[in-house]
């Protein structure tokens, strides 16, 4: 076959994603059935256990990314110099027999598209048979995010942009992070790093339920600070103005010269300010 004809067959194909009929996903570019990070899932120890790993490369855009790991799974976004999003989807099943787990696994579908990372897989299983779907991902800083799950935690780091983030079961940490910054989760801990000498961006406003908060700030750091727990101890290496005895127990305070606003709170657990 010429190239010629080669590039005539794929003429309908590139005129429907044109037109937008073909939605901007591509197929898993590697996966690995030996990739280290299926070594960390965890299942039932009398269940037989498969887990492989699959790579996609979509196009970024300036459309927020929604990354959907709902119902069992995490998600970590890191902040990079590439021009595109690498999407990295950890597939792994429990089942009776590893010939079970295996078939579990290929049928979750993970779904990877410029503005769109999710999965979806068979529903009413066995009792103590199931699948989970985390993501690893590599996006530029900038790009726009929102963040779900419901029993997995959720990870971000170096990026700058809007990012609203929710979950139920799972920790919170944020490491390098700007722009307005905004999440909850129930049932997790939140821990906060920031770097440099102030916020960049609007702020950060995150809370949780059931869980401690954790912030290390840079001694040269410059923001308006403002955190609450209903049932826990507040502690701050940098000098605070507190309601102590009182509940909810808050503390504010401009370090530095003031700068944006960093929210912190949580309802059962305490809050620790510490200065790196």
């Amino acid at each position: 076959m010429t190239n010629h004809t080669r590039f005539n067959q794929l003429l309908p194909v590139l005129a429907l994603v044109a037109a937008g009929a073909v939605p901007a996903a591509l197929h898993a570019q590697q996966v690995s059935a030996n990739d280290p990070w299926c070594q960390e899932t965890r299942g039932d120890s009398d269940r037989a256990r498969a887990c492989e790993v699959r790579e996609y490369t979509v196009p970024a855009t300036a459309a927020t990314l929604t990354v959907d790991a709902a119902p069992n799974g995490g998600i970590k976004v890191s902040g990079s110099a590439r021009r595109d999003i690498l999407v990295r989807a950890r597939v792994s099943a429990n089942a009776r027999t590893i010939e079970e787990a295996r078939a579990l696994v290929s049928r979750v579908q993970v779904i990877a598209t410029a503005d769109r990372v999710s999965a979806d897989g068979p529903r009413d299983l066995p009792d103590r048979e199931g699948w989970s779907v985390s993501f690893e991902i590599a996006a530029p800083g900038a790009t726009p995010l929102s963040l779900s799950s419901t029993n997995g935690g959720i990870s971000v780091e170096a990026i700058k942009s809007r990012v609203e983030f929710k979950t139920v079961n799972g920790g919170v940490k944020l490491v390098r992070v700007g722009g307005e910054v905004s999440g909850k989760t129930s049932n997790g801990g939140i821990d906060v790093e920031l770097d440099g000498t102030t916020w960049d961006g609007s702020g950060l406003d995150v809370e949780t339920t059931n869980g401690g908060v954790r912030m290390s700030i840079p001694a040269a750091y410059n923001a308006h600070i403002e955190a609450a727990t209903n049932n826990g101890g507040l502690h701050s290496d940098f000098p605070v103005t507190t309601t102590e005895g009182r509940r909810p127990q808050r503390a504010t305070a401009d370090i530095g010269s003031g700068g944006p606003s960093l929210r912190v709170r949580t309802s059962n657990g305490g809050v620790h300010i510490s200065r790196k």
